[in-house]
């Protein structure tokens, strides 16, 4: 026997076959063609009536190609219909659901159908008539009239899952909807403006994990409840005053949310008007039981003695919302004050205005390109960029002002504040550096003022500031790579601190920037100990200096200890100022230096009004103040030719040097070379 079992190992298997054909055939009866319905291999599916005592039609797992018209006919007591897994399905014919008065639930599921089923002869009387379609993938459209005679009561569409990408306009027309799902229709793009139009309702909207970019603009005074999760590319509501009806809505985006807040008395609509007046009605019933109340002053008392009151009607209805806008994003436009609106426009009309004249200045100036007029143009085109940015902020304010909840998303996560965080960041970082540079080079030329080998020539000033460039664009970039975030809040500055080397990057800008600070204030402090000398200057020589110096550093001071303080605290996680109140910082202080630096370093110069006057004498403009400039020039050139140090009045070395640093210091002041030395 053993040897037979060795021979034939499918004998002694046979007793466990045996045990598991009873589930077997269970499960082959589930997958079979209900009574009293015929299903055709890869043919039709028929299920005629009448059928007595027939509550519930289960059609799962058939292999039926098509339902044709009148294939439930005389089933008048079915309550309900599901044709659910069946992927060879992929027609169902107009009429096939005919004259069914008692169904309550329909649903067809997960088959291979190409258009959306025809349910408009269903003629059901039964209230909250349930239709479920879902997660067929081959139907992209919900054309117009689609379910139109399906029931003449309220209905709840569940439409979830599928194919669609249109919703046509009319689409619920002759309907009264309690509830409309068509959340995760992950290609439905858009719903016509005139979809609900004919319809009543819906109380209940559910558009989550779709693409839909906007919602219809009619039809919507209806929604008490409305669900948007998960629908990045609805970045835009209609109107909030569309939503008359509106009391819980769960969005995407927490901006959205601003648009119900506040919501001005004059914009609620009756409903709200009347939930307050029952409220204190209600207060009042509670506590006078003569009920001396709204309800006495319309009816008698004696017919209001037994009524029992729903105290639940008269709570108040509050509208809330959620996601709740967080402390980067409150509710308030770009610039949360008026004055802020105004300055801002004054500010970078200043900052461009100077630093273009500048820059053309300097760029058309007949006079060789020195050291100093090189890291001037540097210094002019970093704070016109700084200009850049604070226009931009204050173009996108005045486009939104009122209404920016409905754009911060749009604003936020797209390329302009991208663009503008780059730019404040390249032109900030670009412009401390040259400022430091600048000093570095005045004081380098004081403190080697003899040493002509060892001056700074504008080879060595090309690199540095390629340099300063380079590491500029680097610190500006790392944002739009994931270190650090330009989209955490309106202003679009790099403001996220979530992760630790968003951390570690915050915190390396701002201690770079105050050690620049204190380079500049010890270069400045050493040039003015050199180049104060009583053989030289008079006193009051020495206190316009000091105050020169002063300007200098209080503006470079204004602008970054204020920013850095409170830029410190919040890269701890230890905020010791709102983002509104931030925004007061991002105007008043932020851009001081590029406001002031082409007047401190140029503007308010001779050399650089003498190129332009000479420049505007080219086009016909002050010809007789260029004149003046050009004679004053020659009559210099040809004094110092005649006076040069000769002969016996060729001075020491000593005076030379004091000489040379009073030339050279003037040369601080001005920012510009001196040619007379």
């Amino acid at each position: 026997m053993l040897r037979t079992m060795g021979r034939s190992p499918a004998l002694w298997q046979l007793p466990v076959l045996l045990l598991l054909l009873p589930p077997l055939s269970r499960a082959l009866r589930g997958t079979r063609c209900p009574e009293p319905c015929n299903c055709a291999p890869d043919g039709a599916l028929r299920c005629p009536g009448p059928r007595a005592g027939l509550a519930r039609l289960s059609l799962t797992y058939l292999p039926v190609k098509v339902i044709p018209s009148q294939a439930f006919r005389g089933l008048n007591e079915v309550l309900k219909i599901l044709i659910q897994n069946t992927k060879n399905l992929v027609y169902i014919e107009p009429g096939a659901f005919t004259n069914l008065p008692r169904l309550k639930y329909l649903s067809i599921c997960n088959t291979g159908i190409r258009t959306l089923p025809d349910v408009t002869k269903i003629f059901s009387s039964e209230f909250n008539f349930i239709l479920e379609i879902c997660d067929n993938l081959y139907i992209t459209t919900i054309p117009g009239n689609a379910f139109q005679g399906m029931n003449n009561e309220s209905i709840t569409l569940k439409l979830y899952g599928n194919g669609f990408e249109e919703v046509q306009s009319h689409a619920f027309n002759g309907t009264t909807l309690i509830s409309l799902e068509l959340k995760e229709n992950v290609r439905l793009q858009k719903m016509h403006n005139g979809a609900f139009q004919g319809a009543t309702g819906p109380s209940v909207l559910d558009i989550s994990s779709t693409k839909l970019q906007a919602l219809p603009s009619y039809g919507l005074e209806s929604i008490q409840t409305l669900i948007a999760t998960s629908s990045y590319s609805l970045k835009k509501l209609p109107s909030r005053e569309k939503f008359t009806n509106l009391l819980d809505a769960t969005l995407t985006y927490p901006s959205h949310c601003c648009a119900f807040r506040n919501v001005p008395k004059k914009e609620q609509n009756f409903s709200f008007s009347i939930f307050e007046y029952f409220s204190k009605q209600c207060e009042s019933t509670v506590r006078k039981p003569n009920n001396e109340t709204l309800y006495s002053a319309i009816f008698a008392e004696s017919e209001v003695s037994g009524w029992d009151y729903d105290y639940g009607f008269c709570s108040p209805k509050t509208l809330r919302c959620a996601p709740e806008p967080d402390a980067f994003n409150p509710c308030e436009d770009i610039m949360g004050y008026d004055f802020l609106r105004v300055l801002i426009w004054l500010i970078n009309i200043l900052a461009i205005l100077g630093n273009m004249t500048v820059l053309l200045v300097l760029l058309t100036s007949r006079y060789k390109l020195t050291v100093p007029r090189f890291l001037m143009c540097n210094l002019s085109f970093a704070d016109f960029c700084m200009g850049l940015y604070l226009l931009l902020i204050a173009s996108v304010d005045s486009q939104t002002k009122g209404q920016y909840y409905n754009h911060a998303i749009d604003w936020q996560t797209g390329s302009g504040c991208s663009a503008a965080g780059f730019f404040t960041v390249f032109a900030s970082e670009l412009s401390v550096y040259t400022l430091t540079v600048i000093t570095l080079e005045r004081w380098h030329t004081i403190t080697y003022a003899i040493q002509l080998d060892q001056k700074l020539r504008l080879r060595h000033a090309i690199p540095i500031m390629l340099g300063g460039w380079l590491f500029s664009t680097l610190i500006a970039m790392l944002p739009l790579v994931g270190v650090s975030s330009y989209m955490k809040v309106s202003i679009c500055l790099p403001m996220d601190v979530e992760t630790t080397l968003s951390q570690v990057y915050i915190l390396t800008i701002l201690i770079l920037n105050v050690v620049a600070f204190i380079i500049i204030c010890a270069c400045y402090s050493k040039i003015y100990f050199a180049v104060q000398n009583p053989e030289l200057m008079a006193t009051n020589k020495d206190t316009k200096i000091a105050k020169k110096m002063a300007i200098l550093i209080f503006t470079d001071f204004t602008c970054m200890a204020p920013i850095s303080f409170f830029a410190i605290s919040a890269a701890f996680k230890v905020p010791l100022i709102t983002v509104t109140n931030s925004k007061v910082l991002l105007v008043l202080f932020y851009p001081v230096n590029s406001c002031a630096n082409p007047f401190l370093y140029a503007i308010f110069t001779k050399a650089f009004q003498r190129d332009f006057f000479l420049l505007l004498s080219k086009f016909g403009c002050c010809k007789h103040r260029a004149e003046l400039y050009k004679r004053r020039e020659f009559s210099a050139y040809t004094s110092n030719c005649k006076n040069g140090f000769t002969g016996s009045n060729k001075p020491s070395p000593s005076s030379l040097k004091l000489s040379t640093l009073h030339c050279q210091y003037s040369a601080v002041l001005d920012k510009a070379c001196c040619q007379e030395c």
